[in-house]
């Protein structure tokens, strides 16, 4: 048997998996992993009383053909990216030794993919995720911010809900950078149904990808499953907005399972949208991020990409020494007085307030009037 054919066999064992399996049903991706998909698939043939849910498995298995719908789903633009393809996101593996969160885990048996971006180059992606319900603030943060890290070269990967999801691949499409949809139902499927319109561009000049086989509608344990993904495909997650039971918490818990980058953008302390944000704030698990430089310096190489430290603009008093300011706090706003009732004030010698007074006239800093001195519009400043 030649490597084209075992490849092809191994692409059609792990395709039928899909086809029966739940999506992150870590038991049978661990096993999967484990003997490999051609005897997993006789697991399930032959002994599908192992495990409880393998009886269900089993029933799925022997009604597909997963031949045919690999065929047919080519036929509709649908390619089925798995592990040792060029394609195949190398860093999804890592998933392998995250453990199980809501006995979803392991490392997919494959990826159902629709649009010209190639899986494997989005290494150096940023997931941007958030509440459904957001404020006008939280999509308009993650807009701007989805498309800074974007025009910086990252990609951005999101879910396609309604709320940041939206807000982040329409920023990453504003700054014309390509951007991932993970969906939670076949990617022949628009859900939700109001962004068919969004999915079918992403389809067509970037990606949307789902574990769940085309056909595959989008149930709740489903959603659970995806954000693993999301979390996985991704240098690091940023949290906009989320409530204290948001889904997005569950995408930034695999990233921090996976050891990758998790940040969270704080909002008002009165918002119920932000107060899952800041939970992770609080007990550590996110790093706190106001502008796409602060993420981009997170997610990039340790010395490199440093965000600058936000600092006001600098004052000519600021240039001044200690002595000299001192001086300066001591020079009345309007009514002029002389240099001794000055140097009384500031607590300094007479002969060295006035050296003082002379240099911050020539920096127009203070003026001397036939009374005596006092500040300048530009020391007031």
């Amino acid at each position: 048997m030649s490597t084209g054919n075992r490849a092809d066999e191994d692409r059609i064992a792990r395709a039928a998996i899909s086809l029966a399996i739940e999506p992150g049903d870590w038991r049978a991706l661990g096993l999967t992993r484990e003997l490999g998909p051609q005897q997993f698939l006789d697991v399930l043939r032959h002994q599908p009383e192992a495990r409880p849910e393998f009886g269900a498995a089993a029933a799925r298995l022997a009604e597909t053909d997963a031949e045919r719908v690999l065929e047919r789903s080519a036929s509709r633009g649908i390619r089925f990216v798995v592990p040792g393809d060029d394609e195949w996101p190398r860093q999804l593996d890592d998933l392998a030794r995250a453990g199980v969160l809501h006995e979803r885990g392991g490392v997919p048996v494959g990826l159902w993919a629709r649009g010209p971006l190639r899986l494997d180059t989005v290494g150096e992606s940023v997931a941007v995720v958030g509440a459904r319900s957001s404020t006008t603030d939280g999509d308009q943060i993650g807009s701007d911010l989805s498309a800074s890290i974007g025009a910086a070269g990252r990609p951005v990967i999101s879910g396609a809900a309604f709320g940041i999801d939206y807000a982040a691949h329409r920023g990453a499409l504003s700054a014309d950078a390509p951007t991932v949809a993970v969906i939670a139902c076949g990617v022949d499927r628009a859900y939700p149904v109001a962004h068919r319109q969004l999915l079918a561009h992403l389809a067509e000049r970037h990606a949307v990808i789902s574990e769940a086989p085309p056909g595959s509608a989008p149930f709740r344990i489903r959603f659970l499953a995806r954000n693993r993904l999301i979390a996985g495909l991704s240098r690091g997650t940023l949290v906009v907005e989320a409530a204290i039971r948001s889904g997005a918490l569950n995408t930034a818990s695999w990233a921090e399972r996976l050891n990758r980058v998790v940040m969270a953008t704080p909002g008002l302390v009165s918002s119920a949208a932000s107060e899952g944000t800041h939970q992770l704030i609080r007990r550590g698990s996110a790093t706190l991020v106001t502008s796409a430089a602060e993420v981009l310096e997170l997610v990039g190489v340790a010395g490199q990409d440093l965000a600058p430290e936000p600092r006001a603009p600098d004052r000519p008093r600021d240039r001044l020494s200690v002595r000299a300011r001192q001086v300066l706090d001591a020079v009345p706003v309007a009514t002029p007085v002389p240099a001794d009732s000055i140097a009384r004030v500031a607590g300094l010698g007479v002969e060295d307030v006035r050296r003082l007074l002379s240099g911050m006239a020539e920096a127009d800093l203070v003026e001397r009037l036939p009374t005596g001195w006092r500040l300048t519009a530009e020391g007031r400043g």
